[in-house]
């Protein structure tokens, strides 16, 4: 289609763009990477040597050549504190950060939508108080602060979930991946129990996610539904008798539901940047961890994979969101 060839053009100076700044960024980050792998007992001779094999003595215009030659043949680098490629390292990491932050997006469209429908029916009313509570709580407070509030009171005072240790108890054998999502891979091995403790483990990460990307879904969702619900056709639909129901899914909430999918989409980068936090605090091994992992030992070329992952993330789903805005929206026309 000409929309997704023109979307995919109009990418490439954003990608250019994150591709020179986090370079820029990274060799900005404090600390010497070069005394940090050489080692506390390391004397300047050592160091110095290590600089030299990681490559850093050089200048900075044939750093950043030698970058931009490894990303054109797909080697985003080497991973010092893992000791693995970068790819390698991501590939092993993304499914989880993923399987994270769709399962909050989910969930925060399955109570976000409800809500907003419900406090733009009767605005003013209890949903729309308990809506603007919940919203203003996610909004305001930090996710890491949640992130261990929760685990606090729900693993520490009450044990209702387990330990925070990262996707799977130690009790349990990881699934045979498929997917790289466990909750997905243990469903389609059949394996209930497994499942059970996947899921039990998403509770928490999944929460403190979630009510993070409430706020704005409820939000956008009440303003669109009374803005529609205020409409011409609407009240036509209502005059002419139609079911209550029918008028609120097929007239209303159709015509609503542009605006709610495309602020899903910012969400979930939100999301995505949020993670980084939540993963550390509930010992997820993802990529948000892996990159907080690498900004402490100052190893530039996770931080850039990990960057340039989230941004082409991001490209991605907006393509996707265009794409489903064409589908959904009758004003919206494709070019094929």
């Amino acid at each position: 289609m000409r929309l997704i060839a023109m979307r995919l053009v109009s990418a490439l100076p954003t990608l250019i763009g994150v591709i020179v700044v986090t370079f820029v960024l990274t060799r900005m980050l404090p600390g010497d990477p070069a005394a940090y792998f050489a080692g506390p007992t390391a004397t300047a001779d050592s160091i110095e040597a290590t600089r030299h094999r990681l490559g850093l003595d050089r200048p900075l215009p044939e750093q950043f050549v030698r970058y931009v030659e490894g990303l054109a043949r797909g080697d985003l680098g080497k991973s010092l504190t893992s000791g693995q490629t970068v790819l390698d390292d991501l590939r092993n990491r993304l499914p989880a950060s993923l399987e994270l932050t769709f399962a909050a997006l989910i969930v925060a469209l399955g109570l976000g939508i409800p809500l907003g429908i419900g406090a733009a029916l009767r605005p003013g009313g209890s949903v729309d108080r308990v809506c603007s509570i919940v919203s203003t709580i996610g909004q305001a407070t930090p996710t890491f602060f949640l992130g261990m509030l929760f685990v606090f009171v729900f693993y520490y005072l009450l044990d209702w979930v387990p330990a925070p240790i990262g996707r799977l108890d130690i009790v349990y054998s990881s699934p045979r991946e498929i997917t790289g999502a466990w909750s997905i891979d243990a469903a389609l091995a059949g394996d209930r129990k497994l499942l059970g403790a996947v899921l039990r483990q998403l509770i928490l990460p999944v929460t403190t996610l979630a009510l993070f990307g409430l706020g704005p879904l409820a939000r956008i969702t009440r303003a669109s539904m009374i803005e529609v619900l205020a409409s011409d056709y609407v009240r036509t639909a209502r005059a002419a008798g139609l079911p209550r129901r029918k008028v609120l899914g097929a007239y209303a909430f159709r015509n609503a539901v542009v605006p709610v999918l495309n602020t899903s989409g910012m969400v979930f980068s939100y999301m995505l940047g949020a993670n980084v936090l939540v993963e550390k605090v509930f010992g997820w091994p993802g990529i948000g961890a892996y990159a907080i992992d690498a900004v402490l030992a100052s190893d530039f070329a996770p931080v850039q994979g990990f960057i340039l992952a989230m941004a082409l993330l991001y490209l991605i789903l907006n393509l996707i969101i265009d794409v489903a805005d064409g589908l959904l929206d009758p004003k919206v026309r494709f070019d094929v």
